[in-house]
């Protein structure tokens, strides 16, 4: 092995500038969300048709994002980005002390969003769909209950660009690069 300024070489090699972090399914999958999300929200009572057709894109979504949480490579798994709720505090006091770690995956503050992010959406898939049965449709409170879930999402995701903007300046990187091509520097 020999030193270089850059780190370790081994056998010759010099290390990858970049690894290979989020996989295929995750990134369209982040993005057509978003794109579908985006679509839900701004035509909510203006386009039923458009609306309801995102919703359910969305729920097919959620329900392909479970199964790949469980089966699909080590980032993508819940295992690897669901930590305890004091691991994600000590990550935040440590973020607001500069002094955060940088991860490879997603960070504990991160995976707690992914979570609620899940949450909030598959409650207003599920409201959504309540809406249009015969039990509950027109009634009011599962309107409200649906809306309150669509603008909890809306806010969750306003935090969520924030802590991708905040880890992007405070481990130099770009993140939503990485959410683009799947790659980021090593660790």
């Amino acid at each position: 092995m020999t030193f270089t300024r850059d780190g370790i070489e081994a056998g010759g090699v010099t290390p990858p500038a970049t690894v290979k972090t989020w996989d295929p399914f995750v990134r369209v999958f982040h993005w057509t969300l978003l794109t579908l999300f985006i679509i839900a929200f701004a035509t909510g009572d203006e386009n039923e048709r458009a609306h309801i057709a995102a919703g359910y894109g969305i729920a097919i979504l959620l329900a392909l994002r479970f199964v790949w949480g469980v089966i699909g490579p080590r980032n993508a798994r819940f295992t690897s980005f669901v930590r305890s709720p004091r691991e994600m505090l000590t990550y935040l006091r440590d973020v607001a002390h500069l002094r955060a770690p940088r991860y490879l995956g997603h960070n504990p503050a991160g995976g707690a969003m992914i979570v609620a992010l899940l949450t909030a959406l598959m409650g207003a898939v599920i409201t959504g769909y309540m809406m249009t049965t015969d039990a509950y449709w027109g009634s009011k409170s599962v309107e409200n209950l649906h809306e309150a879930f669509a603008y909890g999402t809306l806010a969750l995701a306003g935090l969520h660009v924030l802590g991708v903007a905040v880890s992007s300046l405070l481990h130099r990187e770009n993140l939503v690069k990485a959410m683009w091509t799947g790659r980021k520097r090593p660790l």
